[in-house]
């Protein structure tokens, strides 16, 4: 049975913990590694580590560091269908979407390369008589990752790219469920010069968690997860001092006016809500139909779930693969059967779906339940599965007040050729990211990424110029230059410019 160990100081570690966690191979439902579970003291190990390498790595040049991301990206790049192999195994998504987070990452990779302009600071001559000012960001320490499994290269890659390239050093805390990605990024950071200590990864569940929270050597923590994590992450980061940045969870709506191409709009609200298993925390989980569009849009959507090829994450036929874990897999089967007891209309049932030679593996079909109401759980709950709710409405005002009601606000969409639509949905309704006519409006990575309401706890986004304030910070210098001669007596009054 493979071990899969920590990354600490430029090498695989085995660390002080006998804790170790079963890594499944979700096609399958067998056991194919186990993983380490750090102990406080090797959270220690990394985080000095850590500590040691920022007072070098801190003081290099912007263009030392930007070379160590132009190499890294290339490497990434090289090794991307190897990369993306190693997440199918252990996450379950196909090779083809493994691939696409992988180089949605790289964009962020791509924008620390051009670190040099997002820390650029200003200039102002003779603020006052003979006296300048200006502007410069600078690292802050030590930072930590706490990242989910749904994203097992994407989700790090918002945080770390930027982190290292602004001066920072970096530990990455990944999920337990799959963690091999995050090692193999780590050797690839190795391959690209980066100086032992920089980038450290430690394994582990709630006591490395814990441990980094409550570290004091740690200045800053960013995390992505389910909203309750996100909160206490908030809570007890910012209770010991630390800069925090923390992504909750989701419950994201499409609308669908009468007057949209209805067949575009099934056709990518089936990728939304099915990509990935349904397992993003940007997934289109409520469809909700406005007026006429209804019964148009649910058969259409229909045709489409049905027609999703589901299998193991290696088959090259396969555009969906199982979830994660067999508690994943139970989990959505239990909204489904909730979702009819409570009155909804089973369009696609995904339950007992069986694939040949992968008996044991955690699969459950796309699912679509029509006439959902806003009283039942499994529209009140963030599902992260395979399960479309639709909901149906008469008018736009009604859909953005049931946006709006709801308790999450990271990602909403509308489907329209009306401008006059679109325009009022926009501004009123309270979500952090909008797409009009794309079902999941995830920024690229020189916008930041974040919701609203609890879907995010604290002020800062993530990646982006956001993410380059939150890992650095300003100082403010003012400076006076008199000649060696001059001479100016004492004034107690208050100074002002002039």
């Amino acid at each position: 049975m493979q071990i899969i160990e920590h990354w600490i100081g430029g090498k695989p570690t085995a660390g002080e913990s006998d804790r170790l966690a079963p890594v499944w191979n979700p096609a399958t439902g067998e056991e194919q590694a186990q993983v380490r579970l750090a102990t406080v003291s090797d959270v220690d190990a990394a985080v000095q580590a850590a500590k040691t390498a920022f007072a070098s790595w801190g003081q290099q040049s912007l263009s030392n560091r930007s070379r160590v991301m132009f190499r890294l990206r290339d490497l990434v790049e090289r090794h991307e269908l190897e990369l993306a192999k190693i997440v199918a195994a252990e996450h379950g998504k196909v090779i083809d979407d493994a691939r696409g987070e992988i180089v949605r990452g790289r964009e962020v990779i791509e924008f620390a390369c051009g670190i040099t302009s997002a820390l650029k600071g200003g200039f102002s001559n003779d603020i006052s008589r003979g006296v300048d000012s200006y502007d410069f960001r600078q690292p802050i320490g030590v930072c930590a990752g706490i990242t989910p499994f749904n994203f097992p290269v994407m989700v790090p890659m918002w945080m770390h790219p930027i982190a290292i390239a602004t001066g920072n050093t970096f530990v990455l805390k990944p999920s337990e469920r799959d963690p091999s990605a995050s090692l193999f990024i780590a050797q690839l950071y190795a391959d690209a010069g980066l100086p032992d200590g920089v980038f450290n990864v430690v394994n582990g569940d709630k006591t490395a968690v814990d441990a980094l929270l409550d570290h004091d050597d740690v200045a800053a923590v960013s995390f992505v997860g389910s909203t309750p994590i996100a909160k206490y992450i908030h809570e007890r980061g910012q209770a010991a001092g630390k800069r925090v940045q923390a992504l909750g969870g989701a419950k994201n709506h499409a609308v669908v006016m009468p007057d949209a191409n209805m067949d575009w709009a099934a056709n990518q609200l089936t990728a939304a809500a099915f990509g990935s298993a349904g397992q993003r925390c940007m997934a289109i989980s409520v469809a909700v139909a406005v007026g006429d569009a209804a019964d148009e849009l649910v058969g259409l959507l229909k045709e489409k779930a049905e027609a999703v090829v589901v299998g193991a994450g290696d088959d090259p036929e396969a555009e969906m693969g199982p979830v994660v874990t067999e508690a994943s897999c139970e989990r959505v089967v239990s909204y489904i059967e909730s979702g009819v007891a409570q009155g909804a209309e089973p369009v696609v049932d995904g339950r007992g779906l069986q694939i040949e030679g992968h008996l044991g593996g955690f699969f459950v079909g796309p699912s679509v339940l029509d006439k959902v109401t806003p009283d039942m759980d499994v529209y009140k709950d963030e599902v992260f599965g395979p399960l479309l709710a639709v909901v149906r409405v008469d008018t736009l005002e009604e859909a953005i007040d049931l946006i709006n009601a709801n308790p999450y606000g990271n990602g909403t969409a509308i489907f329209t050729f009306d401008g006059g639509a679109v325009r009022t949905f926009e501004r009123d309704v309270n979500v952090g990211m909008v797409g009009v006519n794309v079902p999941i409006p995830v920024p690229t990575a020189h916008y930041s990424f974040g919701g609203w309401k609890d879907s995010l706890f604290g002020s800062s986004h993530i990646h982006g110029h956001e993410g380059v304030r939150f890992y650095t910070r300003a100082k403010v210098v003012t400076s006076r230059w008199p000649k060696h001669t001059e001479s100016q007596a004492a004034q107690l009054n208050f100074p002002t410019s002039s």
